[in-house]
């Protein structure tokens, strides 16, 4: 009969510890409030449980311009924070 951990270290998921959603700074501008809320309470709801991803139902549609590349997106894109557009993405 084979144990079965539950606390395995090597099964942990990587993450879960940031509360900051950032977005496109042209989409933050086009999104209402209530589409801003909705966006950063599913992702402080994920950190607080410990998740890396925050719940499918808040995605964002329309954030990437079409027949743009995921390089191009990240890099050619002005990144906010949803919560407090003023800030940069990544900034305290």
């Amino acid at each position: 009969m084979a144990y079965n951990q539950k606390n395995n270290p090597f099964k942990k998921i990587k993450g879960g510890g940031t509360k900051k959603v950032c977005l496109p700074a042209a989409k933050v501008r086009s999104m209402s409030e209530s589409e801003r809320n909705k966006v950063t309470s599913a992702k402080r709801k994920a950190a607080k449980g410990g998740k890396y991803k925050r719940s499918s139902k808040s995605f964002v549609k329309g954030a990437r311009k079409k027949g743009a590349t995921l390089r191009d997106w990240f890099e050619k894109e002005n990144w906010v924070q949803v919560g407090n557009p003023s800030k940069k993405c990544g900034e305290k």
